[in-house]
């Protein structure tokens, strides 16, 4: 007499957000109901039930199905009962891999009720149709993660701003679209960021500042909002990588911005960040937080080489980040003189500063030259060719302007005119050549000009026609690049008269009007060369940690 085998059951049930839309009969409650009235009818014991509520079954990473995946494994269940094979997962490799070769090798019985699936019944029809099953059972999964992306592509599009929470600065609206609304609490902590960001002060710097504050961070006054304890384990702390995330939130402009992020695939939901190009931006839908000048004041700051390291004394240097040896490349730094002030038990005093080569800082004058200068000596002269630029401004500003269209290389008036006038002749030919070729084939059918005539005015027309758009074409972009020249020295001669009358150098200053500087080798016995690069005037360096040298000294 054979022996009988004693079941351990485990229950397995799984609802996705998408299947709460087939109603009760796919809910947890009525999945439990149907299987352990089925454990309870085979006189089997039930062990425990495994619940995945808001999972996808294209993966198998859901804490429900991994439990009972280890206790199956160590001998706690000997019989795993789900619905149907969809239930179990809608991976149709994954599906066939556990109950085809994982399951039978820990002698687990496998059922899906609904399929008629019993991995005990070898002869079964139904086990012979699993595959196909679990084939179009990921199909369905496939086909319903299309339709979802669709429709949430299209809500996007729609301006319907789909979130849980809107961003700091924000509440999420009662409105049909859910748009944000201001929050009156946090709204001005994001203005302050942006501003304190203008001025040049660094991510990091700024949620020290707002931490020393004892200011809420975004995930506590989050939850604080809706009356909640934040459930996430966090430091209750700013950082700057938070701040500096907020400060790319394209948001706080007023402008409702979506479909930044998408998964790996229906069977990946590892989120990924989209191309910038394929974002679903809509200007204007909620109140603005920030202008659109500070917003791209801080965008420059952004794209500066200097970032802005804090002194040993807790403050930034004016001009750091910005200076860089001319002989090798790399940056230069602040160094102290110090002393004790004639007495060893006092504290240690820093009494001069002044800037070096890193590199020679680092290695010596094996691996590159001193470029030594004082730091007062420095930014006396970056200040003082700042006064004599904003000095001409204000003596004479048409001879400003034209000194600083010469720096940027920008041909002189009278070519400007000239290049309107060639365009104005150009588009005029155009036009005419546009009626003039249609007219050679009128008159060639009805018999006014003979066949080869027509091909040769046609040919002719045809290559002037090529020629004077590749001009145009030419023309406009030239043109296009002196409209912009010209807005740049605008706003350059803008940005100088704010500072004619400032005494001294300050860090929003320097970073407003320095893209960069290069230092000369230090000689007691000739002059140093000192090269200040302008924002708006100069291009700006495309490596924003070092310069490139024609003969570097090689180490």
């Amino acid at each position: 007499m054979a022996k009988q085998t004693i079941y351990n059951a485990g229950i397995y049930v799984r609802l996705s957000q998408e299947d709460m839309r087939a109603g009760e009969s796919l809910s947890i409650e009525n999945q439990k109901l149907i299987l352990t009235k089925y454990v309870k009818e085979q006189g089997w014991n039930l062990i425990d039930i495994y619940v995945d509520d808001g999972f996808s079954g294209t993966s198998f990473v859901r804490p429900g199905v991994q439990r009972l995946l280890n206790d199956a494994q160590n001998g706690t269940i000997n019989l795993i009962i789900c619905k149907d094979l969809s239930r179990f997962g809608r991976n149709y490799i994954e599906v066939g891999r556990y109950v085809d070769y994982i399951f039978p090798s820990y002698n687990i019985r496998f059922i899906a009720l609904n399929d008629n699936v019993d991995t005990a019944n070898k002869d079964s029809t139904a086990l012979d149709m699993m595959p196909i099953v679990n084939l179009f059972n990921e199909w369905h999964a496939a086909s319903t993660s299309k339709k979802i992306k669709a429709v949430i592509e299209a809500n996007a599009k729609a301006g319907r701003y789909r979130t849980t929470f809107a961003p700091y600065g924000y509440l999420k609206g009662d409105d049909p679209n859910h748009l944000p609304v201001i929050d009156p609490e946090a709204a001005p902590i994001v203005l302050r960021m942006f501003q304190m960001r203008a001025q040049g002060i660094t991510p990091r710097h700024i949620a020290d500042a707002f931490n020393d504050e004892h200011i809420e961070p975004p995930l506590d006054h989050q939850y604080k909002v809706i009356g909640k304890v934040c459930p996430k384990k966090t430091s209750h702390l700013w950082d700057g990588a938070s701040v500096r995330a907020m400060l790319s939130n394209q948001m706080y402009l007023g402008d409702l911005v979506q479909h930044k992020t998408t998964t790996v695939s229906y069977k990946n939901h590892k989120n990924i960040k989209r191309d910038k190009n394929d974002w679903i931006i809509i200007p204007n839908t909620h109140e603005a937080i920030i202008s659109r000048e500070l917003w791209d004041r801080v965008r420059e700051i952004e794209a500066s080489v200097s970032q802005g390291k804090k002194t040993k004394r807790g403050t930034v240097d004016p001009l750091s980040g910005l200076m860089f040896c001319s002989d090798c490349g790399e940056k230069m730094r602040l160094m102290y003189n110090n002393t004790t002030n004639g007495s060893k038990k006092k504290p240690l005093i820093y009494i001069r500063q002044n800037y070096n080569c890193g590199t020679y800082n680092r290695f010596g004058k094996r691996a590159c030259k001193s470029h030594y200068i004082k730091m007062k000596d420095m930014h006396s002269i970056i200040i003082s060719d700042i006064k004599m630029r904003a000095k001409l401004v204000i003596d004479n500003e048409e001879t400003a302007r034209a000194y600083f269209l010469a720096q940027k290389e920008q041909y002189n008036s009278e070519q400007y005119e000239t290049d309107i006038n060639h365009l104005n002749a150009a588009n005029k030919r155009l036009a005419e050549l546009e009626k003039l070729i249609p007219s050679i084939y009128e008159d060639k059918i009805i018999g006014k000009i003979p066949e080869d005539v027509c091909v040769n005015l046609l040919e002719k027309y045809q290559a002037e026609q090529k020629t004077l758009a590749n001009e145009v074409e030419r023309i406009n972009t030239k043109l296009s690049t002196a409209k912009q020249d010209r807005q740049d020295v605008e706003e350059y001669i803008t940005r100088l008269k704010k500072y004619a009358d400032v005494p001294e150098l300050t860090r929003e200053m320097a970073l407003e009007l320095i893209e960069y500087i290069t230092i000369d080798e230090y000689s007691a016995d000739r002059p140093r060369i000192i090269h200040i690069y302008y924002k708006l005037l100069d291009k700006p360096l495309p490596n924003k940690t070092r310069i490139e040298v024609e003969n570097p000294i090689k180490r």
